[in-house]
């Protein structure tokens, strides 16, 4: 029966002196956050928001995000988080497609916000952070400072169940504009708690988040640490690293949320003056997390437990390896997360045994709920499950597993490259490519050829200027057969990524071939 709310409220009740969030020199008990939220929730309550409404959040990690998303939940609403970093045509697609009734943003984004209220549409206000005690532009604008801060008090009523819409997360959009995925309350309770378990979080955990909330990996840092009474250390971004090592050092951050990107950075560095002893564990998602990375941060953090997993928006996570198997399965994602039950199945839906290939389905109560208000998306995604009434979801990933019950992702079904008539897993080249210390990332892409069909290329961003594609190529001879080896190299200054750290491979360019 938990709603998002109650993540909050319980420790706000329960410990609400215990410190909930840092954010720069801000610090936040759990008593006055909580406090913030119920006058958020009072404000969207008198502009109008009702039960399901959907209240877009545009703005940057800090309190008042954070206020404003349990605000939100309070209001018995919908809260959907852009990006801060998202342009304005962006947001207004997201306004537009969940039929927003209020915007809360950041002083940054007023005009934006206006030219909103301007257009056509159920959008009725918006609430502005950080305007220092400007007066509003028009009434549709209100203070979202003045509200978080001396708005009307009192924990606002409960009229929404569990079975209502906590969220919405809207996909990239890669192959076309962005979905939102539809997240119940329960589903976001039961994700939330079978991560919780295997992770072993508790209220003396403290997580450093420099993701942003509008990915469903930082979002859930925040619930699951404010749900475990934990305190959340939130980072606007890792742009300045060595403030976020400090921090670490200075909060004695216990837990520590990356993606792929995040850890190639940090493995550049120099670590040696960083106090680094009180992190705990380390977890990795959105991308695969090279083995040969994991070892290294396994050196620079002897004590931190490792967990490389797997997951998508629709299913929140879905696969998890124990730490203690990390060594022994290299490149694995482990089992299936507490509570859930998976499966490899071939095109014909028949469910593949051990080391065979085949797209991964998932089965559980993080089972999202669908796309919102895309009907025919949401059938090719979600299909009916063993059971009368419930779903599973098609993750059009394919995977093996062992004998053993490891998973092993092979790639995205549409990523398969097909170099002299066989098939090539890009990460499988990748992971190869990391094993080089002079390499910092790489991404292997295919581009037609009229004898090989499809000819492998390597994108490398170095980490030694003395790299050259002769030592790559060398290297990739030894450890790959010969189909898989790259036809040429190619060096970039940096590969192009979305906000979360996820390489956009459709972006790369590829220069032409030398002839």
């Amino acid at each position: 029966m938990l709603q998002v709310r109650d993540f909050l409220e319980a420790n706000a009740s329960r410990t609400p002196g215990k410190l909930a969030l840092v954010c720069g020199e801000q610090r936040l008990g759990y008593a006055e956050l909580d406090a913030r939220a119920d006058r958020v929730a009072h404000a969207l309550r008198d502009r109008g928001v009702q039960r399901g409404d959907r209240v877009v959040l545009w703005g940057h990690n800090g309190p008042e995000l954070v206020a404003g998303i349990f605000g939100v939940a309070k209001a018995s609403a919908v809260f959907v988080v852009a990006n801060d970093t998202s342009k304005a045509a962006q947001v207004d697609y997201l306004v537009r497609d969940c039929r927003a009734k209020v915007l809360v943003t950041t002083a940054r984004h007023a005009a934006d916000a206006a030219a909103m209220l301007d257009a056509p549409g159920p959008l009725v206000a918006a609430l502005i952070a950080g305007r220092a005690g400007a007066g509003p532009v028009d009434q549709r604008l209100g203070d979202f400072d003045a509200i978080a801060a001396r708005g009307a008090a009192g924990r606002p009523p409960r009229d929404g169940i569990d079975r209502d819409l906590a969220c919405l997360v809207y996909t990239s959009g890669s192959t076309g504009q962005p979905k939102g995925v539809m997240c119940a309350h329960h589903q976001v309770a039961f994700a939330s708690a079978s991560i919780l378990a295997y992770l072993g979080m508790g209220a003396e955990d403290v997580v450093l988040c420099a993701l942003p909330l509008s990915f469903d990996y930082g979002l859930y840092q925040l619930l699951m640490t404010c749900r475990s009474g934990g305190t959340l250390v939130l980072e606007r971004s890792f742009a300045y690293p060595a403030e976020c090592l400090e921090r670490i050092a200075a909060e004695r951050v216990t837990g520590l949320p990356g993606v792929p990107t995040l850890w190639a950075l940090l493995l550049g560095l120099d670590l040696s003056h960083f106090d680094l002893s009180s992190v705990r564990f380390l977890t990795n998602t959105a991308a695969a997390l090279p083995p040969h990375h994991a070892q290294r941060l396994q050196q620079i953090f002897p004590r931190a437990r490792i967990f490389a997993m797997y997951g998508l928006t629709e299913t929140k996570r879905t696969l998890y390896l124990p730490p203690e198997h990390l060594a022994s399965r290299p490149g694995s994602v482990g089992f299936p997360i507490p509570g859930t039950e998976v499966w490899i199945e071939n095109d014909a839906g028949e469910r593949l045994g051990a080391n065979q290939v085949g797209e991964l389905v998932v089965r559980g109560g993080h089972v999202m709920s669908g796309y919102w208000e895309a009907p025919e998306a949401t059938a090719q995604r979600f299909r009916p499950g063993p059971l009368p009434g419930e779903h599973v979801c098609r993750t059009g990933d394919l995977f093996q597993r062992d004998e053993q019950g490891f998973h092993f992702f092979v790639g995205r079904r549409d990523d398969i490259l097909k170099c002299r008539g066989e098939k090539v897993a890009p990460r499988e080249v990748e992971n190869v490519l990391h094993e080089l210390t002079s390499v910092r990332e790489a991404v292997v892409l295919g581009e037609p050829d009229p004898v090989l069909g499809q000819a492998i290329v390597a994108v490398v961003v170095r980490a030694d200027p003395g790299l050259d594609a002769a030592a790559v190529l060398r290297h990739c001879k030894q450890r790959l057969e010969d189909f898989k080896v790259p036809s040429r190299v190619e060096f970039v200054a940096e590969l192009p990524k979305t906000s979360t750290g996820k390489v956009k491979r459709n972006a790369i360019v590829l220069p032409p071939r030398r002839t």
